[in-house]
């Protein structure tokens, strides 16, 4: 087995069949065919399930297919680190992060890297906490924003700021009195509320504040997309529960909305910071993360950056840690 038999055989993987991975890589189909026989036969057993409308891994192949990028993305950024100049840092890197802290950090942090590492590429995943989870535990991510500290005890995890949940909706919205500035979780459970999917962390949150007292949301919509589900609520579909980062998407000159305080419920959730072993993460992924953290900083400091608050440094453990206290 040789790196090139992995590298072709994760293309074909990714694009589901060989005849697409041949365009990809420039290398004729029979040729690749043979790597990919090759590599079967020294793994002592199918990889692939060939159908007439392309393959599939097998157990065994998805297996290999994970392992196989993995080691191709540290492969790549150890030849990034050899070929750059001495005191620059360069290097591709992937930060995954949930949409509404996207919202907040995103563009902040882009600028900051653009500015001050040129040759940093920075390459952003947007999807829901559990997605990039599993991206992280793959190895497809050298950076992610998460909200719980148990993905992997062979991650690192820093904790970075807590988030306050709140209870939004538009400002002309007729739900909820004009001159109301908090809200019972037993009122709350009465509005009709949009929310995400039963998959999604935070609903499992609200839903657990919920049951502890015995109620039943009345829920009207499920939408993971944090775009829609703010259209929806903006358009008087009914409200939702987000933390104040949801605002964000709107941007400086965007509308106007409310966030109400939930007053009988500690409604909130801490955001850790997750890497890749120390030993593994490149000069241009550590560099990242530095200015990560100062952005968030910089964020909330400001108040630009309402409703959350900065995690105090001696809560600053690691992801065995934290998951052994919760």
């Amino acid at each position: 087995m040789d790196l090139r038999q992995l590298r072709y055989f994760a293309q074909i993987v990714e694009s589901g069949s060989l005849s697409k991975a041949s365009r990809c890589l420039f290398v004729a189909q029979p040729a690749l065919s043979q790597q990919l026989a090759k590599l079967e036969d020294e793994v002592g057993k199918p990889l692939l399930i060939r159908s007439a409308r392309g393959v599939t891994p097998t157990d065994n192949g998805l297996a290999l297919y994970h392992h196989a990028r993995f080691m191709l993305r540290q492969l790549d950024q150890a030849l990034s680190i050899a070929r750059q100049d001495t005191g620059a840092v360069r290097g591709m890197v992937s930060l995954g992060l949930p949409s509404t802290t996207l919202v907040a950090l995103g563009l902040p942090l882009m600028r900051c890297i653009h500015e001050k590492y040129p040759g940093v590429l920075l390459n952003v995943v947007e999807g829901m906490s559990g997605h990039i989870a599993q991206m992280m535990r793959l190895g497809q991510l050298d950076l992610a924003i998460l909200f719980t500290s148990d993905v992997s005890s062979k991650l690192d995890a820093i904790p970075l700021l807590d988030e306050e949940l709140f209870l939004l909706l538009p400002r002309h919205s007729s739900h909820v009195p004009e001159d109301q500035v908090s809200i019972s979780v037993n009122d709350v459970a009465k509005l009709p509320l949009i929310l995400p999917t039963g998959t999604h962390g935070l609903r499992r949150r609200i839903v657990a504040e919920f049951d502890r007292r015995d109620l039943t949301p009345h829920v009207v919509a499920e939408i993971d997309s944090l775009t829609l589900l703010m259209k929806c609520v903006y358009d008087g579909m009914g409200v939702t529960i987000k933390p104040m980062s949801a605002l964000h998407h709107e941007g400086e000159h965007g509308r106007n909305w409310r966030a109400i305080r939930i007053a009988d419920a500690t409604l909130n959730r801490r955001n850790y910071l997750y890497s890749i072993s120390r030993d593994l993460l490149s000069p241009a992924a550590s560099a990242v993360a530095l200015e990560l953290h100062d952005t968030v900083n910089i964020l909330v400091t400001t108040g630009k950056w309402q409703g959350v608050s900065l995690v105090e440094p001696h809560d600053d453990t690691n992801v065995t840690s934290q998951a052994a206290a919760e």
